[in-house]
């Protein structure tokens, strides 16, 4: 069964990229452009990760990071956060997250980090 992953990112070009370079490496992904809705989607598509861009409207995946860790059905996932706005890793690592991207990010540094974690 492939491992599933779940993809925020409010830029849809990054999304269909990222999106498609996992479906390629055969995982199942869902994705979507609003953080509201990220909850809900895990609670529904069960992740083994999850991928949040850190500068979305509304929550940032920062915030959502800390919400998965403390959700009792999901503090064990793996969370990635990729962001271009963050001079200092360490500021992502205090929400929680088990692996930073910085953007612009390679394809392949994706692919390992998510093999990596999964």
């Amino acid at each position: 069964m492939a491992k599933r992953i779940l993809v925020l990112d409010d830029n849809q070009d990054i999304l269909d990229i990222v999106h498609e370079t996992l479906t390629y490496e055969n995982f199942e992904v869902q994705s979507t452009s609003r953080s509201d809705a990220v909850i809900s989607l895990a609670e529904t598509f069960i992740p083994d990760l999850v991928i949040l861009d850190y500068r979305v409207s509304g929550l940032n995946g920062g915030e959502l990071c800390m919400q998965f860790k403390s959700h009792p059905r999901f503090k064990n996932i793996p969370v990635i956060i990729y962001s271009a706005y963050v001079n200092n890793n360490s500021e992502l690592f205090a929400y929680g997250c088990d692996a930073i991207i910085n953007k612009p990010f390679d394809l392949t540094e994706l692919v390992e980090k998510v093999n990596n974690l999964l």
